[in-house]
């Protein structure tokens, strides 16, 4: 028998709408839906695929959960049994689409599954999609980078990106917060873009302001040119 192959689907960050019409054909093609959570009410990315692809409500769906971690063993484990979970439906000859908020290619969590599913010698293949960064400079009215400008996309826990010049893109809050106290460069920023509880930052967050995973500022540039 044929075996299935592995699609990493991007999302998008939250507006439905953002989906690319190649997301929404492959997720309509998947014999199986693959999700990073227990459940489907606990998944942002199935909560944003299912409005634009509505036939997702009658599909099979493979819980792949992904625990919030930096335990190297905890995470060695849930993506072995990822993998092993992917990879029993693919010898079944079932196509799998992993959906992945944001880009699969921006710290996607599908990919613990994908390359090692790669690496076995099965066929997978990636579907791009709107970065939450370019969506957040869309929503904010602003160029993302302009002219020479250089840009670079940093996880808050690296303070190096202090030193850069050019735009930065700060993600993935540490403990909630992001270290943007006494920066004097044009600070705005985006939390839960294209979603029913966006919040917009036009300066950054307020001393000790905790704020949410899909949260991230952009740092310098010209907010409007």
């Amino acid at each position: 028998m044929k075996t299935g192959k592995l699609y990493g689907v991007s999302v998008g960050p939250g507006d439905p709408e953002l989906m690319t019409l190649k997301a929404v054909r492959i997720i309509k093609e998947a014999d199986v839906i693959a999700i990073p959570a227990e459940s489907r009410e606990k998944c942002a990315a199935y909560g944003i695929a299912v409005k634009a692809v509505p036939e997702m409500e009658k599909k099979k769906i493979l819980p792949v959960p992904m625990p919030m971690t930096r335990d190297a063993g905890r995470l060695k484990e849930a993506h072995e049994r990822g993998v092993k979970a992917v990879t029993e439906l693919l010898d079944n000859g079932l196509d799998v689409a992993f959906i992945t908020i944001g880009d699969v290619g921006v710290y996607s969590s599908c990919q613990y599954i994908c390359q090692p599913v790669k690496k076995l010698g099965y066929e997978v293949g990636f579907i791009s999609g709107v970065p939450s960064f370019c969506a957040a400079a869309a929503r904010l009215g602003r160029p993302l980078v302009s002219g020479n400008d250089s840009l670079h996309v940093i996880p808050s826990a690296d303070d190096d990106w202090k030193k850069l010049g050019g735009v930065k893109v700060i993600m993935k809050p540490s403990a909630g917060a992001f270290g943007l106290e006494g920066i004097s460069e044009n600070v705005s920023g985006v939390e839960n873009c294209g979603r029913e509880n966006e919040r917009i930052f036009t300066g950054a967050p307020k001393p000790g302001e905790r704020l949410g995973y899909y949260s991230l500022f952009i740092v310098g540039g010209e907010e409007n040119q």
